[in-house]
């Protein structure tokens, strides 16, 4: 019968495909299998995971046991690190143990770090603290004598020591600093708008405040432009045509300090000024000196400086005469102050005679407030006071003294290294 004889040969065609197709798939699996039994790998088998570095303890004078990681000692305050509690400030005196799993350097005050070398001798390991005695633990096993807690002026990871000590930021990190902006937007019989902004910033070497400096970079740019509009009109048949009155005043500098003692550095800076208000198209300072730190705490801090300059003024709409050349000085102070809460003020002081023309000389001071409100973001209050004694003669005449008041959001700046 050709219909079975069809029906018995598809049969067996199936049949042979479905072994050719079963018979390689279980040689595989017994392949993996045995490779399983006799120590070979299987891509079932699961890749082991890394093993986890033990948290860090402290244990608190009342018995309190804390888990997390300690970041560093300095000048007798502890800091760690929770999960939980996030990061908190503990004195010696209300710890009664701390136990580390992770290498870290112990700076006695005996001990003074320079720049580009590790001190020799330096005790590295991890460390085991009880009864007010430090006791490190190094990878060799070697015997080192416990270290008072008092006697220990850093405590730091090993790695952080070697980059602060060794290494050098680029150009673009370890910046800090903030920027500032604001503006008002007036339509009314009147059109009026005013633009304010600063920015501010600082990026000193080493970056932690444990070292002392090498070098610091200051630059500084505050500016404000308004501008209010008047269109003509007629009145009772007089024609009164259009008016524009505009502001215009700028502040720029930018200072590197070289630092030859903890507080003592030598500096040279630029400096440019505009006030459309006085007349001044522009005053440049080129110039050197020196500075010294005489407050460095870790929530205020107070330096004064004085240098040597070339100054040159150059005015708007000047006749022949008025523009100078000057020998001069500045004399300077910047305060900065952080208060409860994030609250951040700041306060330049500057008086800058001439040599060669006593009667040109002039004065600033700012004065800045920053209250955070949200993450990076503060608002900002601010004053800036310049006085020029040497203004051109004008109609009207030119006021010697000028006066801003600022309001605006402030981003806070904070570059790693």
């Amino acid at each position: 019968m050709p219909f079975q004889r069809n029906a018995t040969l598809r049969s067996v065609f199936f049949a042979t495909l479905c072994l050719l197709v079963a018979f390689p798939a279980a040689i595989l699996c017994h392949a993996s299998d045995s490779a399983t039994l006799f120590g070979g790998k299987s891509k079932k088998q699961a890749t082991p995971a890394a093993p986890t570095v033990p948290p860090d303890v402290i244990v608190f004078t009342n018995g309190d046991q804390l888990t997390g990681t300690f970041l560093r000692e300095v000048g007798g305050t502890v800091s760690f690190h929770s999960d939980i509690l996030g990061d908190i400030n503990v004195p010696w005196a209300k710890i009664k143990e701390l136990h580390t799993n992770s290498k870290m350097a112990v700076l006695t005050k005996s001990v003074t770090p320079t720049p580009g070398k590790i001190p020799p001798n330096l005790p590295i390991g991890t460390l085991s603290i009880e009864s007010n005695l430090i006791t490190v633990h190094p990878e060799n096993n070697a015997m080192i004598q416990p270290i008072p807690v008092a006697d220990a002026q850093y405590i730091v990871d090993q790695a952080t020591l070697n980059k602060q000590i060794l290494g050098n930021p680029g150009i673009f990190a370890a910046w800090n600093g903030a920027v500032t902006g604001g503006a008002t937007i007036v339509q009314a019989t009147q059109k009026q708008y005013s633009f304010t902004g600063a920015l501010a910033l600082v990026r000193t070497v080493p970056t932690i405040t444990w070292l002392n400096p090498r070098n610091r970079t200051i630059l500084d740019f505050t500016g404000s432009y308004g501008k209010i509009t008047q269109p003509a009109y007629i009145s009772e048949g007089v024609f009164y045509p259009a008016t524009n009155t505009k502001s215009s005043i700028y502040h720029a500098d930018a200072e590197r300090d070289k630092y030859f003692s903890p507080r003592m550095y030598a500096l040279v800076q630029a400096a440019f000024d505009h006030n459309y208000s006085q007349g001044l198209d522009l005053q440049q300072i080129y110039g050197g000196g020196l500075g010294y730190t005489v407050i460095k705490r870790p929530k205020q801090q107070l330096d004064v400086k004085a240098t040597i300059q070339y100054e040159k003024q150059n005015f708007l709409n000047a006749t022949d005469g008025v523009n100078q050349n000057l020998i001069g000085s500045t004399f300077a102070g910047t305060y900065l102050l952080k208060m409860p809460r994030g609250v951040v003020f700041s306060q330049q002081v500057a008086y800058i005679p001439a040599w060669n023309n006593t009667l040109a000389y002039s004065a600033t001071e700012s004065n800045t407030v920053a209250i955070p409100f949200y993450k990076s973001l503060s608002f900002s209050v601010g004053t800036l006071d310049s006085y020029l004694n040497n203004p051109p003669p004008a109609v009207p005449p030119t006021l010697r003294n000028s006066f801003q008041f600022t309001f605006g959001a402030t981003y806070a700046i904070k570059s790693k290294y």
